[in-house]
């Protein structure tokens, strides 16, 4: 019998002024991708999908590695969205077969008198049918301990979330404005001093 987890994490980051707007910034979700995760662990399938190669997991005396391939795309009011299209378990092929991961979440700014904020979710759900000894365990303990695991996932991406997003936006700001030549002191673009 198949158990369900689920967890759902909601972020919301304060955005320093910086020269370019940060809709600028999240219109190319690879940089969104970079930040929620080490690179070596995401491979680019196209422009939209990823694959991303989780950390291992540990659940309870089991240890996976999902690999989940994700679409990633922004839209033209500059909320990115992201959705799981698949899900991959390396090396057991009992419980891949067996397994379902459904990711979904979105990073929208927000524009406030005291300035812009991103703010967001992601909804994280997994689907599993255990194989024996772990069939026999109360299914309370089974969904506990799996919920637990679920959302110290998704507090560990948005750790890295909080400490790369803006680290990434600031690095951007600069190259960009280094190539149009922009002078570092601005706050505007030259396109909106030419009235």
């Amino acid at each position: 019998m198949a158990t369900k987890f689920t967890a759902s994490q909601s972020v919301e980051i304060a955005v320093p002024e910086q020269p370019i707007p940060i809709q600028h910034y999240l219109r190319q979700p690879q940089r969104l991708v970079k930040a929620l995760a080490d690179n070596s662990r995401i491979q680019q399938l196209s422009e939209e999908v990823f694959r991303l190669k989780m950390r291992p997991l540990t659940f309870m005396s089991l240890s996976i590695q999902p690999t989940v391939d994700m679409r990633v795309w922004a839209e033209s009011n500059g909320i990115i969205y992201l959705r799981s299209l698949g899900c991959e378990i390396l090396g057991f092929e009992y419980i891949n077969q067996r397994f379902t991961l459904n990711l979904k979440g979105y990073l929208s700014p927000q524009e406030f008198s005291t300035g812009t904020r991103l703010q967001g979710i992601a909804d994280l759900e997994v689907q599993v049918d255990f194989p024996p000894p772990f069939s026999f365990t109360p299914k309370p303990i089974l969904e506990a301990t799996g919920n637990a695991l679920l959302k110290s996932v998704l507090l560990s991406v948005k750790q890295r979330l909080l400490n790369q997003l803006l680290a990434d936006y600031r690095y951007w700001v600069i190259s960009q404005t280094k190539d149009r030549g922009l002078d570092s002191g601005s706050t505007e673009l030259p396109i909106l001093n030419a009235e």
